[in-house]
């Protein structure tokens, strides 16, 4: 009991702040225990976000009141807010200079006086800064590093939004330095993902809301199978967590290195090289033969 006292006389002020602010029960106590014995489970003020592939990529944010959403808003989907949103400050991304300082500041209060607009602490997917968005025909992924968005710097965490059109297909890659939590936000995505020389592949189909990890340096795909937009969010252990294209690698190296890697019955000519050279796509890529079949689109 004595133990219970103290905690709530040390919650008391954050909670009467919180109150009025997010019209929380603790304006009124009466209103806690009929929180508590709702049939339907404790009801909270949520924020959603409807994303989309279109102009903006991701949609207003809206809010609502009611049980946790078990689901994000289907396609399209938003409602108008009371709150202006300001825009985030990009003025830092891709500054070596500011970079240089945040990796260099001796402590992280001494990080946070490097960076005096709240704003700047703020990464919008909307409207993201140059140099951390990569465009392919078959979608294209937006990236939040410690280049693109400095305050990560001293977090140890980036993030990337991916957005695959119908069959987009983010081809075979590595990070070096990062675990990927790999989380569908909608539609559907198929995986795959194998270690290292020895283990076996591991094939998996996501839905909205499933997660999958990709080991650290292990060489992984992501592809949309369907006709709709397919979302996706990737967290990683890594301020820079580096990123490889497995094909566009292989193929960049010395034609004498490519012929060994692939076989000694497999030769190129030089012409044929350098033609099968440029065939190869840029990340992320259109998708398998089947795909483009069944939702009827032309390769390019």
């Amino acid at each position: 009991m004595y133990t219970s006292n103290i905690l709530v006389a040390s919650l008391a002020p954050f909670l009467a702040l919180a109150a009025p602010r997010f019209g929380g029960p603790f304006d009124n106590p009466s209103k806690v225990a009929a929180t508590n014995n709702t049939a339907a489970g404790p009801s909270f003020t949520t924020t959603a976000i409807a994303l989309g592939t279109g102009a903006s990529g991701v949609a207003p944010i809206s809010t609502s009141s009611g049980p946790y959403p078990t689901s994000l808003p289907s396609s399209g989907t938003t409602t108008a807010s009371s709150d202006a949103v300001a825009p985030a400050d990009t003025s830092l991304a891709n500054d070596l200079s500011v970079i240089g300082q945040l990796i260099l500041a001796a402590k992280a209060p001494d990080r946070i006086k490097l960076i005096p607009n709240d704003a700047s602490f703020k990464f919008d997917f909307n409207n993201p800064p140059g140099q951390s968005t990569t465009t392919g025909k078959g979608g294209r992924t937006v990236r939040a590093d410690r280049q693109s968005f400095p305050p990560l710097i001293g977090t140890g965490t980036s993030m990337v939004l991916g957005f695959l059109g119908p069959c987009g297909f983010n081809t075979p890659h590595t990070h070096p330095r990062s675990t990927e939590l790999n989380l569908v936000v909608r539609g559907t995505l198929e995986t795959q993902f194998t270690c290292e020389n020895g283990a076996r592949t591991i094939h998996n189909t996501l839905g909205t809301n499933q997660m999958t990890a990709f080991p650290q340096g292990a060489l992984h795909t992501e592809f949309n199978p369907n006709c709709g937009d397919t979302i996706f969010v990737a967290g990683f252990a890594s301020e820079d967590p580096g990123v490889q294209q497995t094909a566009q690698t292989l193929f960049g190296f010395d034609q004498d290195v490519v012929e060994a890697a692939i076989g000694s019955d497999f030769t190129f000519e030089a012409k044929d090289l350098e033609k099968f050279r440029s065939l190869i796509p840029a990340n992320v890529a259109e998708g398998v033969e089947r795909c483009l079949a069944k939702c009827q689109i032309q390769r390019a």
